[in-house]
């Protein structure tokens, strides 16, 4: 997969919820729920970053085999379900969301345990 050009997409959807909250939910949302949905925001940002530069690790040489697949996957599932349940909760108020949150956390996890497996199966 060309996990920078899924990265590079995701951060055009970042910024795109980024602003979305910022103006049109200024209103809409409470102290709590601006906070939440902000959390998210950085978590997507941040871990779409992470995205693109694993795909570029991984074109130039400096990571791979299955960890990059299993790095990508990982940080690709934990934007969805991490950063898709903080959305949700902020926007529905539905704190049971809240309870998924963590399996987003653990895809990060493996995600990032899978980048420093992929950069060190690599002679230095």
């Amino acid at each position: 997969m060309h996990w920078s050009v899924i990265g590079a997409s995701l951060l055009s959807v970042a910024v795109l919820v980024g602003a979305f909250g910022a103006h049109a939910l200024r209103e809409r949302l409470d102290d709590y729920a601006r906070g939440i949905y902000e959390r998210a925001v950085f978590y997507h940002f941040v871990h779409s970053l992470g995205l693109i530069a694993l795909g570029i690790a991984a074109t130039c040489g400096a990571a791979a085999g299955s960890a990059v697949t299993v790095a990508g996957w990982g940080l690709l599932v934990g934007l969805v379900v991490f950063c898709g349940s903080l959305y949700a909760l902020a926007l529905s108020g539905n704190r049971a969301l809240g309870a998924i949150t963590p399996l987003g956390g653990v895809a990060f996890i493996v995600g990032w345990i899978g980048f420093a497996v992929a950069l060190g199966s690599r002679p230095a």
